[in-house]
């Protein structure tokens, strides 16, 4: 007897210390974040926590539209492990993270809630078991930020919305008279006491039949909601992940290696072919005329020019852009009898470089099962693809087809910007989820260059068609599509270069023709060394939106170091302290002048070399609309 009651006060004291299911705390690696989920009424709910602060109050979470949640069971588990992308900004990427998987019963539909927590971030997605699922679900998260918080989103080709707190969100969502507004992922936000969040989603290609995410705001509760609409079947259906990114500051955001450490590892088993670089494009050089009299144009003769420089840079790629077709039909393209596109191959293949084209959907039908093996028949390298639309599988076919051809991928005007696909398909070398200098040909000023470098970039590469030289011809209206206003076009020759640098891209398109290049070839000498796509380390050094930003690379023992700023113009302390002990560089300097101003004297420059070393502080002096750049590399080539 006394056995008995033995085993049952054992029984006893062991349910009562069990821990119930219904709240859990995950930490960082290294304790700084802290991500807690509570059931509440049978709903999800989340918290966030940075370095004892919160971060995102209680939050509700769902995939299930209004179905109760049962925690089932619950196991932990920490990785740490290091991997090499094919390209990127860095050359080595460490994954550490812990993560929770939570087992649930949404109202007898069964899954798992996986969340995990990094040193810079959490992300949390939901798998869907296979079996019976209702026909369409709604993955829904809402975002319980700081009442003091600025928030900062992409607008299209326009430039970034923000600062604006929660009552101006409401007021651009809500204003009458407008088409229907949305919020762009990355939404950043700015905490007075606590850095920067960004709010965005990774691994979209693990996910089939999902809308792109919308954010949107629950005015009475002062909450950013996001949603996807998600058509079900019987099969397991996988979530993109929900992200959420910290940094001390807004640079931190752009290199955070946690939205590419969550994506689908390569779905390619051989990526030799996938050659990152720099290409010339004919688009906005059109009327240009050069100092020989030379008019360029849609024509064999300009083609033969840009190849001829290209060869002599050694500037891997030639983009043709639109009209080197008159017609596209099924299974059939036209070609324009303004050139003689063989010939522009044939000759391209002679001077060893490569040549991409563009492709607009808006012209006609091609069909992608044969648009891309057509355009590897032609001996091309890759496609600019436009025009695709807001449709995340036919973008994500696209990729994978265009690698089926051994083709790299760029993507035009407003794509779904499928953030972390790098990873897993590395041909989408780079798209333009941003204003690409003149899109649409409206202005573009120092102020929209550094708002996108610093948030539509948190989402991976961007084509933005820096490195314009010709400013005052281009402000002119001396080209076919320059700008739409002249002398509006805001920038300095210097700036030009260095945003070759500052933006992240797989593929940097520079859009002046070559005698502009030419013209001033010890400026270009910075952006024909850049060793595009493949660097070792990135470091965003100075970053405020809208104001200012430096960032340098490096690639084996060269660095390349390139700063912005606003119409205000400024000065930069750039310590070198990332140098190497005891060894002496080289480095040639890339300025303005204390005449230029990007309004009036835009393509004033100087260039000029000299010695440096570890933890020197070199003062970056900016013109309104301004640049600085700098390349370093050891003395002696040691």
């Amino acid at each position: 007897m006394r056995r008995i009651f033995f085993f049952i006060a054992l029984l006893t004291g062991l349910s009562s210390c069990q821990k119930p299911l219904d709240n859990f705390t995950l930490s960082s690696p290294e304790g700084n974040l802290s991500f807690d989920i509570k059931l509440i009424n049978n709903k999800l709910n989340y918290r966030v926590h940075s370095e004892d602060k919160e971060s995102i109050g209680l939050s509700e979470l769902e995939i299930i539209p209004n179905a109760s949640v049962t925690i089932l069971d619950a196991s932990e588990r920490e990785s740490n492990s290091t991997w090499n992308p094919v390209w990127g900004q860095q050359s080595s990427i460490n994954d550490h993270f812990k993560e929770l998987q939570l087992n649930i019963d949404m109202d007898g539909i069964e899954g798992k809630l996986l969340a995990r927590v990094y040193n810079e971030g959490v992300a949390f997605r939901f798998v869907l078991n296979e079996g019976d699922k209702p026909k369409e679900a709604l993955l829904k998260c809402n975002y319980n930020l700081p009442d003091t918080s600025n928030y900062y989103t992409p607008a299209g080709e326009s430039e970034p919305l923000g600062p604006l707190d929660f009552q101006g969100l409401s007021d651009y969502l809500n204003e009458k008279n407008r088409k229907k507004r949305k919020i762009s992922v990355p939404l950043v936000v700015e905490s007075p006491d606590q850095g920067y969040i960004a709010l965005l989603e990774s691994d979209l290609y693990a996910a089939e039949g999902i809308d792109p995410i919308q954010l949107n705001i629950a005015g009475a509760e002062e909450k950013i909601i996001a949603t996807n609409k998600v058509e079900l079947n019987e099969k397991e259906w996988v979530s993109p992940w929900r992200v959420i990114l910290f940094g001390k500051s807004a640079g931190d955001l752009v290199v955070n290696t946690v939205p590419i450490n969550l994506a689908t590892p390569s779905k390619l088993e051989n990526t030799d072919w996938i050659k990152p670089g720099k290409t010339l494009w004919d688009w906005r050089v059109h009327g240009y005329t050069a100092p020989d009299g030379f008019e360029y144009g849609i024509n064999t003769e300009s083609y033969f020019r840009f190849i001829d420089f290209a060869a002599e840079k050694e500037i891997d790629y030639f983009l043709i852009d639109d009209s080197w077709y008159k017609k596209v039909t099924k299974g059939h393209f036209e070609l324009s009898d303004k050139l003689d596109l063989q010939k522009v191959i044939d000759y391209a293949a002679e001077k060893k470089v490569n040549l991409m084209l563009y492709y607009d959907r808006r012209h006609g039908e091609y069909g992608d099962e044969e648009l891309f093996p057509y355009y590897q028949s032609l001996g091309m390298k890759g496609i600019k693809y436009g025009f695709m639309g807001s449709d995340v599988d036919f973008t994500k076919d696209a990729i994978q087809q265009s690698a089926l051809s051994n083709l790299l991928i760029d993507f035009h005007d407003g794509p779904v910007p499928l953030t972390g696909i790098r990873r897993t398909y590395p041909n989408a070398i780079t798209r333009e989820y941003c204003h690409a200098q003149q899109d649409s040909r409206r202005a573009f000023t120092p102020e929209s260059f550094i708002k996108m470098a610093l948030i539509n970039a948190i989402t991976g590469p961007l084509d933005m068609n820096n490195g314009n030289f010709d400013l005052t011809g281009i402000n002119n209206g001396l080209r076919q599509k320059g700008p739409r206003k002249t002398n509006s076009y805001f920038s300095t020759v210097t700036s030009e270069a260095a945003r070759t640098l500052v933006i992240f891209s797989g593929l940097v398109c520079i859009p002046d023709a070559p005698e502009a290049y030419t013209a001033k070839a010890d400026l270009f000498e910075f952006i024909q060394k850049l060793p595009v796509g493949k660097w070792d380390e990135s470091q965003i050094l100075h970053s405020k939106i809208g104001k200012y930003i430096t960032t340098a690379r490096r690639h084996g023992k060269e660095w390349f170091i390139g700063s912005v700023y606003n119409q205000e113009g400024g000065t930069l302390d750039i310590n070198l302290d990332f140098l190497e002990e005891n060894q002496e560089y080289d480095v040639t300097f890339y300025e303005d002048t204390p005449e230029t101003h990007c309004k009036t004297n835009p393509e004033a420059y100087q260039v000029h070399k000299g010695k440096v070393k570890k933890g020197e502080i070199i003062k970056a002096v900016m013109a309104p609309g301004g640049g600085h750049c700098m390349w370093i590399r050891p003395a002696n080539g040691k």
